[in-house]
């Protein structure tokens, strides 16, 4: 190995090492909301994409994890910060940690995917631009990820709470 080899594979090393240091703090911040709302619920931790990832799960199917999640996952994403926020009082770091419950991302993770392919079929059959409904961060993020995925670009327009994604073509 040569000396830049081995210094990439220390940085990747301690990377990996601090994400799963996010992982840590944050799931022993979720278990004492867990605790303190008395709630059912494992906590799953994961390294995915060069952040953090955090699940609450439950075996039982309860519907009791459901009010983490909130309408449209508003409760969810509020939730995410906190657990950034005590992430960060803990290693003076910006997190960028993702926070699943229930399985909630996942599943919008897939239909997000699936929206963001059929409207980069679109614009692929017409030629024409495709500007979808707002989005979360989170949302605009996997869209243009299926954009990218299929081919195309993407962009998105417009301030906060009304952000959205165009899909322009080639």
């Amino acid at each position: 190995m040569t000396e830049g080899t081995t210094s990439a594979a220390a940085e990747g090393a301690d990377t990996l090492t601090r994400l799963e240091q996010e992982g840590e703090i944050a799931a022993d911040y979720l278990e004492g909301l867990l605790d303190i709302a008395d709630l059912d619920g494992d906590i799953d931790m994961d390294v995915e994409a060069d952040r953090a990832s955090v699940s609450i799960i439950s075996d039982t199917g309860s519907r009791d994890l459901q009010k983490l999640v909130g309408r449209d996952g508003e409760v969810l994403e509020a939730l995410q910060e906190l657990t950034r926020l005590a992430v960060h009082r803990e290693t003076g770091d910006r997190s960028r940690l993702m926070l699943d419950i229930a399985g909630y991302r996942a599943r919008k993770r897939s239909e997000l995917s699936e929206l963001g392919a059929k409207a980069a079929a679109e614009v692929k059959s017409s030629g024409e631009p495709v500007r979808l409904d707002p989005m979360t961060p989170f949302e605009r993020k996997v869209v243009h990820d299926a954009v990218k995925a299929a081919g195309l670009r993407s962009e998105s327009e417009g301030e906060e709470p009304q952000r959205f994604v165009v899909v322009l073509p080639a």
